[in-house]
């Protein structure tokens, strides 16, 4: 685990190539998505050639994918590579996925586009207040917690209920998926937050340079994609700024600040997770040789 820009993707390439008998699986919200590459820092073809990284690519950018859909993918995921005689060796920085995948998620079904999309419809329809009443009457609890003006998250819980036959509460008593196996975890970080930022900035100039514009503007020219309840790949760090500044919203200078700052948040957000977290063991990505020296001697010894 890390902060974006820390250098994970580089010890997971490192270690494959040393011929230790893991298979890696992508925790990340983002690569998931196909076309969602340079803005990603997704691992370059010749790579993933060399190390190919599970649920990468596995959705098309106007598709949802939850916290459930990682869990259920990840456990598929590692049950295969252990019955391989593998170690799966997990790698990214969606904190939320590490720490459900660990501690077990009370089970909610795989998200339904066919009901997605019919809820989004009768949404448009009778309007969202009468979608939001609807909830409450399904579900008083979870229309609570949510604010009317979300959504997403209220179009989320009615689709659980139409899937499932059970509400969102309900659901949330039973507790599944939780890892069975033990985890040795490891937080790689640099030594300081001004190094953080550096590599973070130098990051994004890079991206602009090898066509980061290019790429976001072909799913701008995607019209499935303006509809704003399918978004949610165009709202990662960096792609929600160039579309902005795409949709005229900011010029090109206001791009790069905001999306040097939101990856800078970003970042901020994944340290103060990793703070909180148990038994980790921390690395510096100062010195990334010395990191892949003590992944390696744990995963020899284990």
């Amino acid at each position: 685990m890390g902060p974006t820009a820390s250098g994970k993707t580089s010890v997971a390439i490192a270690l494959k190539k040393r011929k230790l008998k893991i298979d890696i699986i992508s925790v990340d919200s983002a690569l998931v998505y196909r076309g969602m590459n340079i803005g990603t820092a997704k691992p370059i073809p010749a790579e993933l050639k060399l190390a190919p990284h599970k649920l990468i690519d596995i959705r098309d950018p106007v598709e949802c994918y939850s916290t459930a859909d990682f869990c259920h993918d990840a456990n598929n995921e590692i049950e295969k590579i252990i019955r391989s005689g593998h170690t799966p060796f997990l790698v990214g920085g969606t904190m939320l996925y590490f720490k459900n995948l660990l501690e077990g998620l009370f089970f909610l079904p795989k998200t339904n586009q066919k009901i997605r999309d019919d809820l989004e419809y009768e949404a448009k329809k009778i309007g969202w207040v009468s979608m939001y009443n609807l909830l409450k009457h399904i579900d008083p609890v979870a229309a609570n917690k949510i604010h009317l003006n979300d959504h997403k998250r209220i179009i989320r819980a009615l689709e659980i209920f139409f899937i499932s036959g059970k509400t969102w509460t309900e659901l949330k008593l039973i507790v599944s998926l939780k890892l069975k196996y033990r985890a040795c975890q490891f937080a790689i970080v640099p030594s300081s937050r001004e190094i953080l930022n550096k590599r973070i900035e130098q990051r994004f100039y890079r991206m602009l340079e090898i066509g980061f514009e290019d790429e976001v503007s072909k799913l701008f020219d995607r019209s499935d994609l303006h509809r704003k309840e399918v978004r949610s790949s165009i709202s990662c760090v960096g792609y929600r700024q160039m579309w902005e500044y795409l949709s005229g919203e900011i010029n090109y200078n206001q791009m790069i600040i905001k999306g040097i700052s939101a990856t800078r948040q970003l970042a901020k957000r994944q340290l103060t997770w990793l703070r909180k977290w148990p038994n980790l063991h921390w690395l510096c990505s100062d010195n990334l040789s010395a990191a892949i020296e003590s992944i390696s001697a744990v995963l020899v010894k284990n």
